[in-house]
């Protein structure tokens, strides 16, 4: 019998809006992080996927790429960026610079980022540590450790 899901019906429905952009980035050869930005009612404004590799774009992180995809919004303040791995430095001072007003993580297992110090400045944030976003990084680093340090800056 398989156990209790752990999430909410709304957590994650979000979490797989992510999920299924880290999945498409990995088919792409990318690196497997996605993410998506939703309005207070649940609305998806914008989703993205970490696209370094396929753009050879290094600024292009799935929590970029879904806030640029989300386009001018008024207010952020209500809004929720869901990323399924701890946001890195440079994307937790866009949600920071922009006012996102929570975060929710779906691990911080593979990597931690700036997801306290969001915290620290009164972001909500919530990491679930969901085991689908644990087993798709974990992955991804046995098989592209070359990679993967790339993207986090570093030597391999």
């Amino acid at each position: 019998m398989p156990s209790p899901d752990p999430l909410d019906p709304t957590q994650r429905e979000m979490l797989d809006v992510a999920l299924d952009e880290a999945r498409a980035g990995l088919a792409e050869g990318g690196i497997p992080i996605g993410a998506a930005l939703f309005a207070a009612d649940g609305t998806v404004l914008g989703r993205g996927r970490n696209r370094r590799v396929q753009d050879d774009d290094p600024s292009m992180h799935a929590e970029t790429a879904a806030f640029r995809a989300a386009g001018r919004q008024r207010d952020y303040r209500d809004t929720v960026m869901v990323t399924t791995l701890s946001p890195c430095w440079y994307c937790s001072g866009l949600v920071r610079q922009f006012g996102i007003g929570a975060v929710l993580v779906g691990e911080s297992t593979s990597f931690t980022g700036g997801h306290d110090w969001l915290a620290e400045h009164g972001v909500r944030v919530t990491v679930l540590d969901d085991r689908r976003c644990v087993e798709l990084m974990s992955g991804f680093i046995s098989s592209r450790p070359e990679l993967w340090h790339e993207d986090i800056g570093q030597p391999g």
